[in-house]
């Protein structure tokens, strides 16, 4: 997923900022002692497979959860049937199921096959979490080349939807994988690569799911380093300028992403990190486990639910949030835990990402239209995140047919029926829109487009279409995205 979540992680802060808003809310009243119960949610069946937001549950016919590849390859051979694959179940819209399914739960594939410090390079099993594979790679000065913002994805997952992250001229993660190993439909184990079955390589990251299970991935690393946290605002017109001259020419810059906050959604907050010899104000190598986020829940809850949490982002968040400095590792901000983003319950009300992609020639254009949209249908937005790619020059599904700048909506929805139907009309409103900019929108989320643009905005799925055939003749992988579009 490229459920990345940053816009909303720039609003959290650290810990000395932490414990001045904890100040301001209970002076406030906002928090107590005893915060308010979690609703209880409906438990999900042993069949029934669900995602992080709660709302597209799906029930299948069976769960295998292979340890190894030759569970992968026993369950493909074993079962008749129609096949779906899953890591973290961050994908939003039932990407990782289909019903009636037999659903190959990778979660427990999360091994490291080797690591190659001298030559930056590291094969791991598709269901490792980049958490997971940051603590083996750390202790050799390494870090991952590209990932998401937050380190709790399977890395299989993050090359299945070709996810990206801040990177500065990085572009989607297929541009660091090397090699891949995946099970096909006759369970047969197959390596491909940009050279070997170049088709089914490319037509794997970013396939979410459609040729085979990825079952190994190869991939390039990068050194370990520290970086230091610069902030600055900026007039939407002068964006683009900003990022040009300031952040992509600057060989230092390593990670940039641009907050439009509401109900405006026109002075971004550039947040980049450049690369630093400064002492380090943070002295962890990487994020300590299991930390509490309750501050953050109580935070978000009440900037979208009380009537002063405009006042609350603006007057107390927002100053906070923008403070220049941090000098920290490169690992420390790339193993950020998700958790932070998760709400004490989703049984009322759930947050969920969408993503569009623009050229930078229709940046400002659509960043205006889409704030109108938004504001149109009265959209419980958090932010509006803005990030920049290079050309995919890998997939065979690219999201990025040339450098794009794309624009990641962090929004909270009720889940009642009738609010997942609003949703769908206005997204379906925002997919218009970035179709008429020259754009596209990303696969991950919630399944509102309709087919017809679907295919405008991918015309480069019926190639998919075609490699699938070839390598999956009866169509037995599947899931919920590829039964409505593919």
């Amino acid at each position: 997923m490229s459920h990345d979540g940053q816009g909303a992680h720039d609003t959290l802060l650290n810990p000395h900022r932490r414990a001045l808003v904890w100040q301001v809310l209970a002076g406030a009243a906002l928090v107590h002692a005893a915060p308010w119960p979690a609703l209880a949610a409906p438990i999900p069946g042993p069949l029934v497979v669900d995602n992080v937001t709660g709302l597209y549950p799906v029930s299948v016919a069976r769960v295998a959860t292979p340890a190894s590849v030759q569970d992968v390859v026993d369950a493909v051979k074993g079962w008749p049937g129609p096949i779906s694959i899953g890591g973290g179940r961050y994908s939003m819209g039932g990407q990782v199921a289909l019903p009636g399914s037999l659903h190959l739960d990778l979660r427990a594939l999360n091994q490291m096959v080797w690591l190659k410090p001298v030559e930056r390079t590291v094969r791991v099993r598709a269901g490792m979490r980049w958490r997971d594979l940051q603590d083996r790679i750390d202790r050799h000065d390494l870090s991952v080349r590209t990932m998401q913002s937050y380190a709790s994805f399977t890395v299989g997952g993050s090359v299945s939807v070709n996810a990206h992250g801040r990177y500065v001229g990085h572009g989607p993660v297929g541009h660091s994988v090397r090699a891949l190993q995946l099970v096909l439909a006759d369970g047969r184990v197959v390596e491909a690569s940009r050279t070997d079955n170049a088709e089914l390589f490319r037509a794997a990251i970013g396939g979410y799911g459609a040729m085979g299970v990825i079952t190994e991935i190869e991939l390039d690393l990068d050194a370990n380093g520290r970086i230091e946290r610069s902030v600055r605002e900026v007039a939407l017109d002068d964006y683009l300028a900003h990022f040009e001259k300031d952040v992509k020419a600057d060989p230092d810059s390593l990670l940039h992403n641009a907050d439009l906050l509401p109900p405006l959604f026109d002075r971004p907050v550039c947040v980049t990190w450049r690369r630093s010899l400064k002492p380090l104000t943070v002295s962890d190598r990487l994020t300590p486990r299991g930390q509490s986020y309750t501050l953050e829940q109580h935070m978000i809850w009440a900037m979208t639910e009380l009537p002063g949490g405009a006042l609350l982002r603006k007057g107390i968040v927002q100053p906070l949030g923008i403070r220049s400095g941090d000098v920290v590792w490169r690992n420390h901000e790339a193993s950020l835990d998700v958790a932070e983003l998760e709400p004490r319950t989703r049984a009322l009300s759930t947050y969920a990402l969408q993503e569009y992609f623009v050229p930078a020639r229709h940046l400002v254009s659509f960043a205006k239209g889409m704030a109108q949209v938004l504001r149109q249908h009265d959209v419980a937005a958090l932010n509006v995140s803005i990030r920049h790619s290079p050309a995919d020059t890998v997939s065979m599904l690219p999201w990025a047919r040339e450098a794009v700048f794309s624009f990641v909506l962090y929004h909270k929805q009720r889940v009642h029926a009738r609010a997942r139907d609003a949703v769908g009309r206005w997204t379906r409103e925002l997919i218009e829109l970035v179709l008429q900019h020259e754009g596209r929108y990303y696969l991950p989320y919630q399944l509102h487009a309709t087919p017809q643009q679907f295919n405008r905005a991918y015309p480069e799925a019926e190639s998919l279409r075609q490699a699938k055939r070839r390598w999956d003749p009866n169509g037995r992988f599947s899931n919920a995205l590829w039964a409505r579009y593919l």
